[in-house]
């Protein structure tokens, strides 16, 4: 439990003082209702960007270990100069194949080291990266292409190939781009293809890029409608990554004692884990690429690469946990665990609360050594599912539920909450390393404002937002005014120091036929915080009370049934009628409603078989639920839910 001390003692040392300082605006009322901190890092004065990023490393520390890369079963360490070699060689088949100074070069692949080698080679070599979701169909890549104008499209898999040559089958042969597969040796052949292309024409190339030049164009995951291309500049993309690693990584470092390295999981088609590619070759952080955000698949990847830090969305913490409370039903503990839940929550409210200086109680001795106790039991065991070194993770997407929050705090691994768009490169605030406060998604990213208009929405300006979608003016004056405020389309609050809590979005928002006007979001976020629940979506809008359309994770079905020693293969729709699950279901709803007033909690619910997946278009590939298509698809238990 030694991160909660090393916060202490970094609080205490002048030269670890947390600088983000906020500026905050009231209302008449006394209400914030705007917050400001002032950017840590400037733009650079040479005009550089981040396409210079590897050369600049090469050139500085050429033998620093900038990635490492799995082979043959272990992580091989990449220096800064093995990778600007790289990045040339790729750049100069990349200029060899075609692509000129502006062009745009599509990428489709999952998370995974050649992902990185070519989004720096596509900027050195002039162009703009387009990314496309590996789960892509084929209806999406002919959008995607044809709206940017690819001329280069370059896949991870043969079904990616099939997939794509599907897509732009009926694209007149001048629009079809040059395609190229990883999996069969796409960044060996570039190499080889552009041999005889001089370096000092990367280098011409690179130079002549500004910080107001394109560097992606990066569409929407597209949950109404079809995906709106953003505009992402290098000036765009340095601002993000420049402030949030002078914010973070000084403390961190520092704390840590360690090399920092982190393992990324996210979809790199996803801006956040684009972002942070960035940041962490700016810092020189070691940086390991995992395919899969699917827990059974990522553990195993997170023990053997032991990261001090990780960037992931609520799902995966969710899992984590639910994990950790199967594993201790199997051995006979799940009432220890339980236990160990309930300590971990007081325990972190109470700590934190000292910590923040709100009080100078803190947690009492036997609180205390119940949370000693349940560490040697319990919250060891989390620790080591992450690898073991990991002290502290970003969680973005969507809230985290605070008391899943107050549970990581207390085993050990602060967990920040940051919010943000793609179209403002990611994260728009982030919680500052010494003032940790669950429940809400923290201050502005540096050299960023937050402003709460009128009707509740969160307004966002500064160096990280976009400047346009992609040949759509229309979209674009929608959303962004002539003052370069963008509105984000999501509902929130700043408390009296100017920290963000989202609390909706505004075009989910329910009206019952009763006048009262719920967020979804809140009922779901925490109803996916607790086991069994898989997906879910809440209903209302027009009806006498709120309901719900909730799905069962598979794996929680798998123990519950095994706890039982019913027999595995027992059907879907048998577990869900049982009233025993119903029950198990009902406790969460149960939890669920604990955050919101009665007239807005869940008065029904019904189980229905299947998952909300990206296969059977419920989620985007960034987990967010479709919700057009899920009240599609289950229209007729919808409709069940109110009698009809």
């Amino acid at each position: 439990m030694g991160v909660r001390k090393d916060l202490k003692r970094a609080r205490e040392r002048s030269d670890l003082a947390d600088r983000a300082t906020v500026e905050l605006v009231r209302d008449e009322r006394g209400v914030v209702r705007e917050a400001r901190v002032a950017p840590l890092a400037e733009p650079p004065a040479d005009g550089s960007t981040p396409a210079d990023i590897p050369f600049r490393n090469a050139a500085e520390e050429p033998d620093a270990v900038v990635v490492r890369r799995k082979e043959a079963g272990e992580w091989k360490p990449v220096t800064a100069a093995a990778f600007a070699r790289e990045v040339t060689a790729a750049a100069k088949g990349l200029i060899a194949a075609g692509l000129e100074p502006g062009g745009r070069v599509a990428l489709m692949s999952r998370t995974r080291y050649e992902w990185q080698v070519l989004d720096f080679a596509i900027w050195a070599a002039g162009g703009q990266t387009v990314p496309i979701y590996a789960t892509s169909s084929a209806e999406q890549i002919e959008w995607i292409v044809r709206d940017s104008g690819a001329r280069i499209l370059i896949v991870e898999t043969p079904e990616n190939v099939a997939t794509a040559a599907a897509g732009l089958a009926a694209l007149p042969d001048a629009d079809r781009p040059s395609m190229w597969q990883l999996d069969a040796g796409a960044v060996l052949e570039l190499a080889t293809t552009g041999r005889e292309v001089p370096d000092e024409e990367v280098t011409k190339r690179r130079a002549a890029l500004t910080p107001d030049s394109v560097a992606t164009v990066c569409y929407t995951s597209g949950t109404t409608g079809r995906p709106k291309g953003c505009v992402l500049t290098h000036g765009n993309l340095y601002a993000e990554a420049a402030n949030t690693v002078e914010l973070l990584h000084p403390i961190f470092k520092a704390i840590t004692g360690q090399t920092a390295s982190t393992l990324l999981f996210l979809p790199l088609a996803h801006i956040l884990g684009r972002t942070i590619q960035v940041a962490c070759l700016l810092a020189r952080i070691e940086l390991g690429h995992c395919p899969s955000i699917k827990p059974d698949e990522l553990r195993p990847e997170l023990r053997s690469f032991r990261p001090t830090f990780v960037v992931g969305v609520p799902y995966l913490f969710e899992k984590i946990h639910e994990t950790g409370r199967a594993t201790a039903e199997k051995i006979g503990r799940g009432a220890s665990f339980e236990r160990a839940d309930r300590i971990a929550v007081r325990f972190g409210e109470e700590h934190l609360a000292r910590f923040l200086e709100k009080n100078g109680k803190g947690p009492s001795l036997g609180l205390t050594l119940a949370a000693g106790l349940y560490d040697l039991l319990v919250y060891r065991r989390v620790r080591k599912e992450l690898g073991g070194r990991l002290r502290y993770a970003i969680s973005g997407g969507s809230p985290l539920d605070r008391s899943l929050n107050l549970f990581f705090y207390t085993a050990g691994i602060v967990i920040y909450e940051g919010y943000g768009l793609t179209e403002t490169t990611a994260a728009a605030t982030i919680t500052p390393p010494l003032r940790p406060r669950p429940g809400t998604v923290g201050l502005p990213v540096p050299g960023t404002t937050i402003r709460i208009a009128d009707d509740g929405e969160v307004l966002v300006r500064g160096g990280i937002v976009f400047g346009a979608y992609w040949q759509n003016e229309t979209a674009t004056a929608e959303v962004l005014d002539a003052d370069g405020w963008f509105a984000t389309g999501d509902l929130g609050a700043l408390d009296d120091d100017g920290y963000l809590a989202i609390t909706g979005r505004k075009k989910d928002i329910l009206v019952t036929s009763g006048g009262k006007n719920v967020s979804p979001a809140v009922l779901e976020d925490r109803l996916r915080s607790r086991s069994p629940i898989g997906q879910c979506i809440v209903v209302g809008d027009n009806r006498s009370y709120v309901g719900a359309v909730i799905t069962l994770e598979p794996e929680s079905v798998t123990h519950w049934l095994a706890v039982r020693k019913l027999p595995a293969d027992t059907p879907m729709s048998e577990v869900i009628r049982d009233p025993r699950m119903v029950a198990a279901v009902q406790q969460a709803v149960d939890y669920a409603n604990e955050a919101v007033s009665r007239a807005e909690s869940i008065r029904k619910f019904t189980l229905v078989e299947g998952e909300f997946t990206e296969d059977n278009g419920l989620l985007t590939p960034s987990l967010k639920i479709k919700r057009r298509a899920v009240t599609a698809a289950y229209e007729r238990e919808i409709e069940e839910l109110y009698g009809a």
